[in-house]
């Protein structure tokens, strides 16, 4: 199941792209592999990884767009007694 990501952002939207398509390859992988295509079954979970990786990175931007800005506490006085 796909959750609704409407208001979630291009961030957000784009690790979910990235996690279907590493879904995807993982299925095919372990298809493969009951095939015995060990080859094609290493490439596809290769391509998955290199998806899940795609998809770290994405959900890492969103964090970084919606952690609040941390600033340097300012002085209270000009810094003359």
């Amino acid at each position: 199941m796909i959750p609704d990501i409407d208001d979630g952002g291009p961030m957000l939207a784009e690790a979910t792209r990235e996690l279907e398509a590493a879904i995807h390859d993982a299925r095919v992988a372990f298809d493969c592999i009951g095939l015995d295509e060990i080859d094609r079954a290493h490439t596809s979970a290769v391509i998955a990884r290199t998806a899940i990786d795609a998809a770290v990175t994405a959900l890492q931007a969103a964090l970084a767009q919606t952690a609040p800005q941390q600033t340097a506490p300012q002085p209270a006085g000009d810094g003359e007694s």
